[in-house]
């Protein structure tokens, strides 16, 4: 609230699907709690996908249709988190599609998670499943066919994702009602926030676009409030509605000078005007990083079928600000026994430490677009969506050192380079997030960003791809 209350973002509706994976639906409860304390309005979605990938990953805990119904009843809640299990969906997941009737028959609205290109069967299945709005596409026919389909179409910009542009032509070129479309944000870092701002950020790049001022605002208010079923409370400046209003100096570049959250000055000329008290989390909301040991450079081994040559593997391919990635068949080179990383064509290990049971389990790959050049790791508990420990790096030893370094933090975030820890970022709370000001997190964050530079890597956001 602190960070984007001077940037004229006075509601948002949240999807705490990542804490939620760590804590369960008490995780929720704290975060629906602490949205109380602030001056702005905030409703809460209650994730469906937890854990997010049933089979395939070990998330710290479960949310099914028995807690979905019971968290409809919570105040502030608004409906059913990202449906992010579209096969599951359009297969007839049992325990999907009950938690889908629930958020129904309370009177709510489905969020929708469709992140896939195919809009063929598959995706008329997902839509007609129930989820009503769709925050994953990429391209002017990903919103074309969301609208067609009686979705409202979510165009994010988040700090590495950035999925407005592209798909605005559906609307300036091929005449999409913009009543059917909404502007948000999507993993929107401090530093980001800081530098470039929240959704008034979105709104000018909108316009931009060649969008009307007037019709881009709308697209961040009225259009999300009437979607969630608050357009009573909010939206509009209207009798009866929150006196959420901003007064602008320039329409054009949406130039916010004053911020009024249900009636109060909270912001004036980018300076937060009001004290927002820290919510207390308690001490079941810290400590969640429980690895069954220290972690070992052995740990990291990949064993080869061979002693010496070569063998051709499935790596995963990152794409520059975009969410999805490909799969792509390399040779990687093998010595005495183990697969190495090819830094010549890119490639570097990555691994997944399951970190909520203490199991010991963990999972290898290896992945290409990074950069990286030095011997280094990059390990985080930021790590959707089931938010186990990730590690990716080029040498073993500085994987376990980067992963040891994120447990001991209790959560967070850790680059390693030659033996020497660059820069970290504690968070202890679910090993998701800091109680420190959006100032620090941003320096630390850039901190972060600088060290991964220095290790070779060049993209936008690292740290969210990787994440």
């Amino acid at each position: 609230a602190r960070a984007v209350l001077p940037h004229g973002t006075t509601g948002a509706f949240i999807d705490p699907h990542e804490i939620a994976n760590v804590l369960g639906l008490e995780g929720v409860r704290l975060m629906a709690q602490e949205a109380t304390t602030t001056p702005m309005q905030i409703y809460v979605q209650v994730p469906s996908c937890v854990p997010s990938a049933p089979g395939l990953e070990t998330a710290g805990a479960s949310i099914g249709p028995n807690e979905v119904a019971e968290a409809m009843t919570w105040p502030g809640v608004i409906g059913l988190g990202e449906v992010m299990n579209y096969p599951g969906v359009a297969a007839g997941d049992e325990t999907l599609h009950a938690e889908i009737a629930e958020t129904l028959k309370a009177g709510k609205v489905v969020g929708g998670h469709y992140a896939s290109p195919d809009l063929g069967p598959l995706f008329h299945a997902y839509a007609a499943a129930g989820p009503s709005d769709d925050h994953e596409g990429t391209r002017q026919e990903d919103t074309i066919a969301r609208v067609r389909q009686g979705m409202y179409a979510m165009l994010r910009q988040g700090s590495a994702w950035h999925d407005v542009a592209a798909q605005l032509p559906a609307i300036t070129e091929q005449g999409v009602d913009p009543r059917h479309v909404l502007l948000c944000t999507d993993d929107r870092h401090p530093g980001t926030l800081l530098s470039d701002g929240h959704m008034d950020d979105v709104v000018r790049l909108a316009i931009r676009e060649g969008i009307a001022p007037l019709t881009a605002i709308q697209m961040a208010t009225l259009n999300t409030a009437e979607h969630f079923g608050v357009a009573d409370d909010l939206g509009c400046i209207a009798p009866g509605r929150y006196a959420d209003i901003l007064v602008l100096s320039d329409l054009e570049r949406f130039t916010i000078d004053v911020v009024f959250a249900a009636g109060e000055v909270v912001a004036q000329g980018g300076e937060l005007v009001v004290d927002i008290a820290l919510y207390p989390y308690p001490k079941e909301a810290r400590g969640s990083v429980r690895l069954a040991r220290a972690l070992k450079s052995s740990d990291f081994a990949v064993t080869a079928p061979v002693k010496e040559g070569v063998l051709r593997a499935r790596v995963m391919e990152v794409i520059e600000n975009q969410v999805v990635n490909r799969a792509v068949l390399t040779e990687l080179p093998v010595k005495k026994g183990r697969v190495c990383p090819d830094l010549a064509h890119d490639v570097a290990f990555v691994s997944v430490v399951e970190r909520h049971r203490g199991s010991g389990r963990i999972s290898h790959g290896f992945v290409r677009g990074f950069g990286l050049k030095a011997r280094c790791a990059l390990a985080s508990t930021v790590a959707h969506d089931s938010h186990n420990l990730l590690i990716m790096g080029t040498d073993h030893e500085a994987m376990a050192k980067a992963g040891n370094c994120v447990a001991e933090m209790g959560g967070g975030v850790c680059l390693v380079k030659n033996d020497k820890v660059e820069a970290s970022i504690p968070l202890p709370i679910a090993g998701l997030m800091s109680e420190e000001p959006v100032e620090t997190v941003a320096e630390q964050a850039e901190g972060l960003n600088r060290a991964l530079m220095a290790c070779g890597c060049s993209l936008n956001n690292a740290f969210m791809t990787f994440s």
